[in-house]
Parts: structure tokens; C-alpha cells; sequence
């Protein structure tokens, strides 16, 4: 049996189909399973020992896009597939799906675009607290796959040797070892509505280094937001030199970020692609919702980690679909305050000893 799975777009998105990934190699062990993803996710399946082919297709646009996709299509069609599963539900996604001539081609129900699936799944409204998972999931229903088990279907990505070692190199220029605590926090998210404000990340940092000077932290941010780290380090500088002092910033690509959150002691972040990709570790993690919910995007992983959502609470305008601040005032994330933060952090790192000392006391 040949499978084919299409899902563009989003790093976060692409990280909430390997579970999915997982159950169709269990349930068809000799399947030859091909993955067609965009650039900017492909770095969380190369490598998925569940795939057989991962296929990048190019995100461009106009005439070049259309010969490229014209072209594409052909190669699909040649490739025979036997099952097509469209995992995004785009106009390109289902297109694609579409020209693949796959006899079984499972999709969401969406309006214009529903008659080039031979198996209709219904979309679950966008603003459900249904998991993200959980609603990809729902695509395996026509194969009769059974339910996803969190500790058996856990979120994916492969670590990654040479960044691994490329991570070692920068965190040991700068002064980073293994006795030093180290806290990853992303700052950053494509949506702004999804930005805990700047001042606020300074605060947590300034707090979290008071309490422990061996701390030592690095800030990542993502291309659509690519100053907020440097800022936030010179906000950093203005509230305490020696927090400061302890504060980084690297360049890192996807595979480098998750090299580096696989080597930290704490992950915080935001409702963006690397918390998702944090999920595919094992470090602690404190996530932050602010207008989306955690019941459908908490990383999915494993509960033996540690894992803490924080946010503003019930309000009337949460969630929302993220295009205009209804109050005006954004107080689903600024009613996160830095406080509740680093108490969440403190509990993370609290269970990380507690799980470490039974390890400890038997190598000594």
C-alpha cells in the first residue's frame, strides 16, 4: 500500500500530525508513507523513522507556483497512491490530493472543495476546544484506526546529530556547562495577538535569575518577529546588569532549537511552533495561552513530563479568532502576569530535582 499525506503551512500544525504518522505505520507496518510539507516545517519530519519519503514542496507564488504545482501533480500521479490524505484542507492541499487520482482520498468537509475527497470527514469549528491532535485524528476514521492514546501517541520530531553538536559548541563559547540551569524561552510568535508583551518576558527573566544566579537563559524568536529577543535582552540590561550577564541570544535553525530545548532544563513559551516542538522532548515546559485555548493546543506529549499551561483566566472574549482585540486592551495576555510565570517555572525545575534525586543517590 502507498499513502500519501499533505500538510503545508505551519511548523506547529506539522509537529500535530506525527501522531497520526505513527498510528497509520502500526496499523499498515509495510505501507510506503510520503509526507509533502512546505519548507519551513520539513525539518520536523526528515528523519521520522515512520516515513518513507518526505517531499518539500516550494511556497512561492503566481505564474512559478502554478507550473511548479502543474508539475508536481504529475509526479504524484505517477507515484500511484493508493490512499491520499489531505491534513490541511487548503485550496492547494486538497488539490493536490485531487490530482494524486488516489482511489481513497480522505479530507475535511469544506465547502467549495469537498467533491475532490472519495472520503469526507467533518471539520471541526476553528474555535473548539477540541485538540489540535485530536482533530487530525478524526482523518483516520475512514481506515477504522482506533483512539489516540497521549502516552502511546505522543508529538514527534527526530533529534538531530550534527545541530546536537553545533548547540554543545554555542552554549560552550558562552560560557554555558552542565552545572549551570539552563532556561530556553521563546519570545516571539508569527501571530501578534499570540505576544506576551516584551517587558513582561524582562521581568520574568530578571526574577527567575534572582533566585538562582547559576541560571543561565537564552532567547530564541522566529523570522516574523526577529527583534523581540534583542529587545528584550536590552530591557533585560536596563533592569539588572548581572540577569544580563546570564542572557543569550544565538542563531539557531529548526533543527538547532530543538537540539538546544532537548538540552535545557525548562522550556517557556508561547501558543507558537517551538512550544510544539518542545513537546517532542522531554524538558519541562510552562506554555502561555493567551487568546487561544490550552484544551486544544497544550503539547501533546507523554504526562510523565512536565508540562503547565498559564493564562489570564475565563474571559468573555476568549477564545477568539485573532483578527481584532474585541476590549481593545489584549488582556488575555497581559493578564498573564510575570509572577504566575516564574511560579510555574519554579514548579517545573522543582519536579525536575525531585525526579533526578532517586537517579543521583543511586550512582553514588
Amino acid at each position: 500500500m502507498k499513502i500519501l499525506l499533505v500538510r503545508l503551512r505551519l511548523l506547529g500544525d506539522v509537529v500535530f500530525t506525527t501522531p497520526l504518522v505513527r498510528a497509520l505505520k502500526r496499523r499498515y507496518p509495510d505501507a510506503h508513507l510520503t509526507y509533502v510539507v512546505e519548507p519551513a516545517a520539513a525539518a520536523v519530519v526528515h528523519g521520522n523513522p515512520n516515513l518513507n519519503d518526505v517531499v518539500v514542496i516550494p511556497k512561492n507564488t503566481g505564474i512559478r507556483r502554478l507550473r511548479e504545482d502543474f508539475a508536481f501533480a504529475r509526479r504524484l500521479r505517477r507515484a500511484q497512491f493508493d490512499v491520499a490524505i489531505d491534513l490541511h484542507g487548503g485550496p492547494r492541499s486538497a488539490w493536490l490530493v485531487w490530482t494524486s487520482a488516489a482511489p481513497m482520498r480522505i479530507g475535511y468537509r469544506t465547502r467549495g472543495r469537498t467533491w475532490m475527497y472519495s472520503h469526507v470527514v467533518a471539520r471541526p469549528a476553528d474555535l473548539s476546544p477540541q485538540h489540535s491532535v485530536l482533530k487530525q485524528w478524526e482523518l483516520l476514521a475512514p481506515l477504522s484506526i482506533g483512539d489516540c492514546d497521549r502516552s502511546r501517541d505522543a508529538v514527534e520530531m527526530p533529534g538531530n546529530r550534527a545541530a546536537t553538536e553545533r548547540v554543545e559548541r554555542v552554549l560552550a563559547q558562552a560560557g554555558i556547562g552542565q552545572a549551570h540551569s539552563l532556561i530556553v524561552l521563546h519570545v516571539s510568535a508569527g501571530n501578534p495577538f499570540r505576544r506576551w508583551p516584551q517587558e513582561y518576558f524582562a521581568a520574568l527573566v530578571v526574577q527567575l535569575a534572582r533566585h538562582a544566579p547559576g541560571r543561565r537563559f537564552v532567547l530564541t524568536s522566529g523570522p516574523s518577529d526577529a527583534g523581540a529577543a534583542r529587545a528584550i535582552m536590552e530591557r533585560i540590561q536596563v533592569l539588572s546588569q548581572e540577569a544580563a550577564g546570564a542572557v543569550f541570544n544565538p542563531p539557531l535553525d529548526v533543527d538547532d532549537l530543538r537540539a538546544l530545548i532537548a538540552r535545557a532544563t525548562l522550556y517557556i513559551g508561547g501558543d507558537s511552533g517551538p512550544l510544539h516542538i518542545a513537546a517532542t522532548t522531554h524538558t519541562p515546559i510552562v506554555a502561555l495561552f493567551g487568546p487561544t485555548l490550552a484544551e486544544r493546543s497544550m503539547p501533546w506529549r507523554d504526562p510523565r513530563w512536565f508540562a503547565e499551561s498559564v493564562d489570564a483566566g475565563p474571559l468573555r472574549c476568549r477564545p477568539c479568532k485573532q483578527r481584532a482585540c474585541e476590549p481593545g486592551d489584549f488582556r488575555c495576555l497581559t493578564g498573564i502576569s510575570p509572577e504566575r510565570v516564574a511560579a510555574a517555572a519554579e514548579r517545573a525545575l522543582a519536579a525536575t530535582r525531585a525526579e533526578a534525586e532517586p537517579r543521583l543517590r543511586a550512582l553514588v
